[in-house]
């Protein structure tokens, strides 16, 4: 066999070829291995990088956090509320919730001195007073302002323990001047059995502080004003107002209208529906420098119970978070003029449907449902054994001869009705001697009425007072006849649009 060779040396070209070709792969493997140890060495350092700034950002988030938490003044206030409580409705996780919100009047500590005439009492007021109840299905949110001129019962000397029937008549904002926020929610819940889950209070700095961190806060007043007392001033138009100038905005009383509280809670609604709009429209909880100074200002100057941490906070805003503004309404409890001082109030039949949708979680919207019978032991006697006086305290004329009419055809023994003296709430069902069976049958006609022993002798009467809130009369099931029960045209039950009127946080500032 025959070799050709490229010269005389005798070197297969071949053989070299392959000789360069595997020093050049062998050089090119050694640059990916160093380039990959290049790379392992990169992603060690990074990784041990990512590592201290995750834990920075723990340690710095947990920092906040403790700082947050530690700024809030926190209070017990289970002796002053007592032990004679409501039935909680819900907790954070279920059902609707009730928060507390007072703003203190305090000119006392840093950023409190400056207001007021010092014409004033000592100690600290509750000017503003807000119940804001979160719906069980966490879709809606009623925020309830109380007139801090109501005169209502509450607990002598704010004792916690005290029973109801030994309370007093004091005016609203007393009752944080002698015993605090323990003391608002005692007078709260025993006037409207409604559960507080907890309470906040903020005092004039903090809320200029919640404020200025927001920006501003755009508000609309159609006509100047001039408040010497809250020294304030303001053309009439659109403003945006700071910190400062929104406290005096929301004290302004006696230069605006009929300088009544009244006037001036409409306009501490018409601000916290700007609040509202204002927080989404910036994006707070977006922007964690803004959220951060915002929750840094609130918690600086609050005062809540021990239980309302930045935990329990959190979790509450994450069940809400999805709440628009046009989910938000605002509402006061519905007043009529104090008859021993008209310059105070006190709570007119409406309240009672207000705070009845509170307790019960119903929206404002909604008509109230018809109670029903709770009892299920048979009724022992008939309608036609039983001779029925009606009493109408509703304070609605020609109620009392509408249940009779619904009675007359059930069988009742010639029903007859009076005219009380006063005005009472809901239906009540008074019998004497041997005649409780009598009254249990009355009973089935008025669905959720109270039966009770009369105080006076009524021999074979009952007696039925309609009050404020009573029940439409309905079929009793051992009736007599096949008659159809008249259908109701007056009803005890004051309409919602006539005395309670709501505000929608998206509505216009200038409405």
């Amino acid at each position: 066999m025959q070799f050709e060779h490229d010269d005389e040396t005798g070197v297969d070209d071949t053989a070299l070829s392959r000789s360069d070709a595997r020093r050049r792969a062998d050089s090119r493997e050694s640059l990916r291995a160093q380039k990959r140890d290049r790379q392992r060495v990169r992603r060690r350092r990074l990784l041990i990088t990512s590592g201290v700034v995750a834990s920075m950002l723990v340690i710095a988030m947990v920092a906040t956090y403790a700082k947050l938490n530690g700024n809030i003044d926190r209070l017990d206030v289970s002796n002053m509320v007592g032990k004679d409580r409501p039935t909680p409705a819900g907790n954070l996780a279920t059902g609707p919730l009730n928060i507390l919100l007072i703003g203190s009047d305090v000119r006392e500590g840093d950023g409190n001195e400056d207001y007021g005439t010092g014409n004033w009492e000592p100690g600290q007021h509750s000017d503003t007073n807000i119940v804001m109840h979160i719906s069980g299905d966490r879709k809606s949110v009623t925020m309830v302002s109380i007139p801090r001129d109501s005169m209502v019962p509450s607990p002598v000397d704010c004792d916690g323990n005290a029973p109801v029937t030994q309370w007093r008549v004091h005016q609203w904002n007393q009752n944080f001047n002698t015993g605090g926020p323990g003391c608002v929610i005692r007078t709260l819940e025993g006037n409207t059995n409604i559960f507080i889950n907890h309470f906040a209070v903020v005092d004039f700095s903090g809320f200029k502080d919640m404020v200025d961190a927001l920006g501003g806060v755009p508000v609309c007043t159609p006509t100047a004003i001039n408040d010497p007392k809250a020294k304030f001033a303001l053309s009439a138009g659109r403003h945006t107002l700071d910190g400062e100038q929104a406290l005096g905005y929301v004290r302004t009383r006696y230069s605006l209208g009929d300088g009544s509280d009244i006037g001036r809670i409409k306009r501490q609604q018409a601000f916290l529906s700007s609040v509202a709009q204002q927080a989404t429209d910036s994006k707070l909880l977006l922007r964690p420098d803004k959220l951060l100074r915002f929750l840094g200002a609130a918690t600086s100057s609050l005062q809540m119970d021990e239980d309302f941490g930045l935990g329990p906070m959190k979790d509450i805003a994450a069940s809400v978070k999805n709440i628009g503004v046009d989910k938000i309404q605002f509402v006061t409890v519905p007043t009529e003029a104090y008859p021993k001082d008209t310059n105070r109030v006190q709570w007119a039949p409406g309240a009672d449907e207000l705070w009845e949708a509170i307790r019960t979680d119903r929206d404002l919207g909604t008509p109230a449902p018809t109670p029903t019978p709770t009892s299920t032991v048979p009724l022992t006697v008939t309608p036609d054994e039983i001779r029925v006086q009606v009493v109408n305290a509703s304070g609605v004329p020609g109620l009392a001869k509408q249940a009779v009419a619904a009675l007359a055809v059930q069988g009742f023994d010639n029903p007859t009705s009076i005219n009380g003296d006063g005005a009472t709430k809901g239906a009540t069902i008074e019998f004497s001697g041997e005649h409780e069976e009598d009254a249990r049958t009355v009973a089935a006609a008025f669905p959720g009425a109270t039966v009770k022993k009369a105080e006076t002798n009524l021999g074979s009467r009952v007696r039925v007072t309609l009050g404020v809130g009573a029940p439409d009369v309905v079929a009793v099931p051992n009736r007599l006849g096949t008659e159809p029960i008249p259908t109701p045209t007056l009803s005890s039950t004051p309409a919602t649009s006539g005395t309670i009127q709501t505000r929608k946080a998206d509505a216009d500032l200038c409405s």
